[in-house]
């Protein structure tokens, strides 16, 4: 078959499966298997290869992430059940001040809780956001909104454990150890510069408060925990003006969480402790990674590197931290509720790496490392926009980066192209826009307070200037690695 002949195919296909989500309102799992299947038929795999490859495409990506998306999945899950989220966020609060807030929370949400599904995450740390807004002072609304979209997408696909970043990882063969450590260089400074921008924008008359902020949603639930009017007196004679939180508020709020946990039977563990387990599979990863890249026998400390194993260790030290914390049964709810957030994501993932297999089978990497053979910096462009269009189209960060870099991850060897900068490059350009089409979009315009317009402003402009940064610092890596 002609080379135009796969192309136009493999286009086909592509844009089938955008139709089939968004015009149909097919599920994404139905729509990329039968994308996949019209592109192994249509380029003459015949019936047995086609589907041979399809699902061969799915078990290998199991293979490799599987496991690794379910034990993030559930640490994220016992974390949030122990309450250690809340508790850290406080804590950035009380450390680090109101001023720098949006950046230590942004950075906090974007790379050590991304074991967190991300739903869960928005709907724990959202209302946390929303109430310290007010201590930052004027636009705290817009400043904390933006770090919470930059944060929660940007950890997504450039953080391990984050689940996008683990099926990219897999989808390419990219070490997770390498992945880790080129994703922390990534996500770092885009948070940091991305939330800066967006705050010299803000500062600059781009959020107008009457119109780009709507509380009525959440006004009964900010009241919720507030103190009842007999504790309300004192602070109304005053005026009514809430109480500056000062050393004396810190030891009252301690105090009643104390009171609040014992009612429930539970224990306030140090919040490094809850947090101990996790951290230290993210260390066995790195050290397993700089081990490999520097090339040092150390058996014992390549096994407990080996990314399963890490993570093993990180779910099984959580749950029995945990269980001392909050008692077995909580603990066990918690991977009840794990499993079931988990497994669409693990069938997302596989049936992206079917296609991406269909993709390969069809002969595209040769036709596409031909055209990009003189340089590695257009195929990263190619794939940050392929993953911006498919995302303004799907409206899932985690859809369009699998298969932005499924269809592109043939190239990667024609052309002495470093697999991560791909994956990098797909999740940046699967950042571009978050819009109507997407439930993270409307949990953070209705969570934070934030009118339709004001979403447009700090979730839709926001994560696109973060996208926009990323990709910017990619290309410069690409001339070094």
């Amino acid at each position: 078959m002609s080379d135009v002949a796969v192309l136009t195919n493999t286009a086909v296909a592509v844009l089938a499966a955008v139709v089939l989500i968004v015009r149909f309102r097919v599920n994404p799992v139905i729509a990329l298997v039968i994308g996949s299947v019209y592109l192994g038929l249509a380029v003459g795999l015949g019936v047995e290869k086609t589907v041979e490859t399809i699902t061969a495409g799915f078990g290998e990506i199991m293979v490799d992430v599987g496991l690794l998306i379910a034990f993030g999945v559930l640490m994220g899950s016992i974390l949030n059940q122990s309450g250690a989220i809340r508790r850290l966020v406080e804590h950035l609060l009380n450390t680090f001040g109101p001023k720098r807030l949006p950046y230590t929370m942004g950075l906090a949400i974007g790379t050590v809780l991304q074991s967190i599904f991300l739903d869960v995450l928005l709907v724990i740390s959202a209302p946390l956001a929303r109430k310290l807004a007010p201590r930052i002072g004027k636009l705290g609304t817009a400043r904390m909104a933006t770090a919470m979209a930059i944060a929660l997408e940007c950890g997504i696909v450039f953080t391990v454990p984050g689940v996008a970043s683990l099926a990219l990882a897999g989808l390419l063969n990219v070490p997770l150890g390498k992945m880790l450590l080129f994703g922390l260089l990534l996500v770092i400074p885009t948070i940091i510069i991305s939330i800066a921008i967006m705050t010299f924008l803000f500062r600059r008359g781009f959020w107008n408060e009457a119109k780009d902020e709507d509380h009525t949603f959440v006004a009964e639930e900010d009241r919720e925990g507030e103190p009842d009017d007999e504790e309300a007196a004192p602070a109304a004679g005053t005026g009514g003006t809430a109480p500056t939180r000062n050393s004396g508020s810190e030891g009252t709020d301690r105090q009643s969480s104390t009171v609040a946990l014992a009612k429930r039977g539970q224990k306030e563990f140090p919040l490094l402790l809850l947090f101990a387990p996790l951290l230290t599979s993210l260390l066995l990863i790195g050290a397993g990674a700089i081990l490999q890249i520097l090339e040092i026998e150390m058996p014992w400390l390549q096994l407990l590197g080996e990314p399963v194993i890490a993570l093993l260790i990180g779910l099984i030290g959580t749950a029995l931290v945990t269980r001392a914390a909050i008692g077995q049964s909580r603990v066990e709810e918690a991977i009840t509720i794990g499993f079931k957030e988990s497994g669409q994501i693990l069938i997302l993932t596989g049936v992206g790496g079917s296609l991406a297999a269909t993709v390969a089978a069809a002969g595209l990497g040769d036709i596409l490392g031909g055209f990009f053979s003189a340089s590695t910096v257009a195929p990263l462009l190619v794939v940050w926009a392929i993953a911006a269009v498919l995302h303004i189209a799907v409206g899932s960060v985690t859809l369009s980066a699998i298969t932005a870099a499924g269809l592109l991850a043939p190239i990667a060897p024609a052309i002495g192209l470093d697999p991560v900068l791909l994956a990098l490059a797909a999740g940046a350009g699967s950042l571009f826009m978050v819009h109507v089409t997407s439930n993270t979009f409307w949990l953070l315009q209705s969570l934070l307070g934030q009118s339709v317009r004001g979403a447009l402003k700090s979730v839709s402009v926001g994560v696109s200037v973060a996208s926009v940064v990323a990709i910017l610092l990619i290309l410069p890596m690409s001339l070094l690695f």
